[in-house]
């Protein structure tokens, strides 16, 4: 257990109480916001909790910059569980938070029921893909921290990672989304819950036992390959493709992420 100074999770329970609750987890940059628009919808089924991550949103944390990192930030979540007693739930999460969903599920087998990761990944596999992954995201963090913001976010999603994304009508939405974020809040999350100091989950992948539902963007070719070599190693895992839409799926097509979820979970 954490000393309750360190995180002030800022959280929202949207639902009714008796019905089966969902961890729903953003990616980086994001935030409880990314899913006001599918909420209503899936509270009519589920009770949807909805956390700001550590360096996203309204969270506060009162400690060094350790606190968050992926191991430190998932037991403060289990604590944030406990404290909410809720003894199991289904789990979601997207990108970043995909990768720490698994790490959750693998950890903490006995809290979640089911898990659908979005976008996401076990990590990288060898020490020095995480080494030279580190390194970038510490050079990217510092830049986040000395520039102009919006400018920085307009670079970001130049990535080809976000093609479909930029094409979308309401694109400069995102942007102003993810502007509701503190820069500095965010390098230290990148720093430190970034994928290159990540532990690799990727030898953890055949023993994983929660059924599990994998869904990528049908332009996402790159998570595409991951997704399946994830299925080929874990045998309650499968690959959903979601039609028109990239790697941030539940922006891109909500209503088909709302419909796969409900399918998944029911």
């Amino acid at each position: 257990m954490f000393d309750g100074k360190v995180y002030k999770f800022n959280y929202y329970l949207t639902g009714k109480n008796n019905k089966q609750v969902i961890l729903l987890l953003h990616g980086f940059m994001g935030n409880t916001n990314d899913f006001r628009e599918i909420i209503p919808e899936l509270s009519e089924k589920f009770c949807c909790l909805r956390v700001d991550l550590p360096g996203h949103g309204k969270t506060k944390i009162f400690g060094s910059e350790e606190y968050y990192n992926m191991p430190n930030t998932a037991t403060a979540l289990i604590d944030l569980l406990d404290d909410l007693k809720i003894e199991k739930c289904y789990l979601f999460g997207y990108s970043m938070g995909g990768r720490l969903a698994l790490y959750l599920a693998i950890n903490y087998p006995t809290r979640f029921e089911k898990i659908i990761l979005e976008s996401a990944s076990p990590g990288l596999k060898t020490k020095k893909e995480r080494s030279l992954r580190y390194q970038a995201d510490f050079k990217l963090a510092n830049k986040l921290e000395n520039s102009n913001f919006e400018e920085f976010l307009w670079n970001w999603y130049s990535q080809p990672l976000f093609a479909s994304l930029r094409q979308d009508n309401n694109f400069e939405n995102v942007i102003k989304k993810r502007l509701e974020n503190n820069q500095l809040e965010l390098a230290k999350s990148l720093r430190s819950l970034g994928i290159g100091n990540q532990p690799s989950l990727w030898n953890k992948l055949s023993n994983h036992q929660i059924p599990t539902l994998l869904i990528v963007g049908e332009y996402d070719d790159k998570f595409q390959v991951i997704n399946t070599e994830m299925a080929k190693l874990c045998r309650v895992a499968q690959v959903k493709i979601i039609p028109e839409s990239g790697h941030n799926i539940h922006w891109e097509n909500p209503r088909e992420w709302v419909e796969s979820i409900i399918i998944f979970w029911e």
